[in-house]
Order: structure tokens, then C-alpha cells, then sequence
């Protein structure tokens, strides 16, 4: 499944259909975020059929990272059936996202 770039107005929609999704908020000025980049685009892959992986741009979507109390960033969230359930802040080894999309799935 590609990588999905989500938009406030759709974002619970899609969200909430998922059975699992992992949302990194991130932005473009951000140094730890584009290093972040890469590990969630191969995650997106590697977790196609188990969770839907998407990123949002705190600049342009102010209000979730608002929602989602985004202190910092990078900020991964996981959420099952649109409730979070964990979150990781900060850039992490890549296994850790693959060990945690495992643990919910």
C-alpha cells in the first residue's frame, strides 16, 4: 500500500476504517523527521494488508497535530479502529515501528 498523505478533512474517515494505521507527523523543515522519511515509506510497504501508514504535515494540518497533543516531531502515532494505543517520539530504529505494527496488528 502506498505511503498516504493525510488531509484533516479526511482524516478520521480513513482512519477510523482501518483496522490499524500508523500516522507520522512530521514536517519539511524538520531534520529528524527526513531522516524519519525513508523507514516509514519502507514500513508502508512492508506493512501493506496489516495497517494503513500515512504522515501529516504539521504545518498544513495544524489542527490534528493540535488534536493529537504533537508536542514534538517526529511523531509516530498508532491507532486501532481510530483510538491510539501508542505513539513514539523521536526517530527510532526501524524495527521498533515494524515491532509495534506486529504487537497490534
Amino acid at each position: 500500500m502506498a505511503l498516504k498523505h493525510f488531509k484533516t478533512a479526511e482524516f478520521d474517515e480513513i482512519v477510523d476504517a482501518a483496522p490499524l494505521a500508523v500516522v507520522d507527523f512530521w514536517a519539511e523543515w524538520c531534520g529528524p523527521c527526513r531522516m524519519l522519511g525513508p523507514v516509514i515509506e519502507q514500513l508502508a510497504q512492508q506493512a501493506e494488508g496489516k495497517a494503513l501508514v500515512g504522515k501529516v504535515n504539521v504545518d498544513e494540518e495544524k489542527e490534528l497535530a493540535i488534536r493529537f497533543g504533537v508536542m514534538s516531531i517526529p511523531t509516530v502515532v498508532f491507532l486501532k479502529n481510530g483510538r491510539e494505543i501508542d505513539r513514539l517520539v523521536g526517530v527510532m530504529p526501524p524495527a521498533k515501528y515494524t515491532e509495534l505494527v506486529e504487537k497490534y496488528q
